[in-house]
């Protein structure tokens, strides 16, 4: 097992997979790779979403700002973790372990949010075409937007505050390789039951009640096209609902996994991976699926570059 240089001062030890140096190696290209192509893709769908005046629609308006939360919750989390997987160094300062704790926390829970704003936008699309642009006007699509947010900040202020004042006796071995809250609390030299208990209602709010919205928008969904009885509506259906349904499938997932579970299986290595999962996988493959089975995103991206050359 690699040595870990133990830290300086009131440092964190972030231990990450420092008991598998090889994996550690692989992990750091696959992570750098991932990371690339999440600021790339990413930001290639909110400069179209921005240039191109046919993507100026509610649905594009929030896929930019889900864009824009994974751009910065993975920004909050891969250089760190580069950084870790590359050297011997596993420390965090005490600073940059609160700021890595509130910023990921804040935009997870954004993203939880708006994934269910983004079900709600598609609930209005199939089931009320003819009243859409009443429904989604620019002024609601702002307000559930800001709601995201701001259900986020919330969210990380008091979880985050909470957890970072817990003493913790001098323990300053993280069994993760970010900050988390709940590896967070596993620090802790007191009775945290009162902790637990907050972080799983809190999880009820922010990732079970957005959960159960999206799917009662999909059933919704589902039961207007089983309605019309046609191929071309459940072709239609798909091609409006399947990325966003893909998108939710893979963060909910994996983000339940570990935010949902008794405490004892958080220990357990395969949280690790999972994490992973959500933190660094799922903002890569989110332009993909969006770009991939979207014509509309596709036909932007040629109008641009033909304009471009031209």
């Amino acid at each position: 097992m690699k040595t870990i240089n133990e830290s300086a001062g009131g440092d964190f030890i972030l231990v990450g997979f420092s008991d598998k140096p090889q994996l550690e190696k692989i992990l750091f290209v696959a992570v750098l790779i991932s990371y690339l192509l999440t600021l790339a893709g990413n930001t290639a769908i909110i400069l179209v979403s921005f240039l191109d005046s046919m993507l100026h629609t509610p649905m594009y308006y929030f896929l930019t700002n889900l864009s824009f939360v994974d751009l910065c919750f993975t920004t909050s989390i891969v250089p760190q973790l580069l950084w870790n997987l590359h050297g011997p160094a596993k420390t965090i300062s005490p600073l940059g372990c609160a700021i890595q704790l509130y910023v990921s926390l804040a935009l997870g829970s954004t993203e939880c949010v708006l994934l269910a704003v983004m079900a709600f936008d598609r609930y209005a699309a199939v089931c009320r075409p003819l009243h859409y642009a009443t429904v989604m006007h620019p002024r609601l699509c702002q307000s559930l937007a800001g709601v995201a947010w701001l259900s986020g900040v919330g969210n990380t202020l008091i979880q985050g505050t909470i957890t970072l004042r817990l003493p913790r006796c001098g323990n300053h071995r993280i069994y993760h390789f970010i900050c988390e809250v709940p590896a967070m609390i596993k620090l802790a030299c007191v009775d945290t039951h009162a902790n637990e208990v907050q972080l799983f209602l809190a999880s009820l709010v922010l990732l079970l009640l957005p959960l159960t919205l999206i799917l009662l928008s999909y059933g919704r969904i589902a039961h207007a096209v089983m309605k019309i009885r046609s191929v071309e509506a459940w072709r239609k259906a798909l091609g409006t609902c399947g990325s966003h349904l893909m998108v939710v499938s893979l963060f909910y997932g994996t983000i339940t996994a570990i935010y949902i579970q008794p405490k004892s299986s958080y220990a357990h290595s395969q949280g690790k991976f999972i994490t992973l999962l959500y933190t660094v996988v799922t903002p890569t493959l989110n332009p993909l699926i969006y770009t991939l089975r979207n014509k509309d995103v596709k036909g932007a991206l040629r109008r641009l570059v033909r304009k471009d050359k031209n």
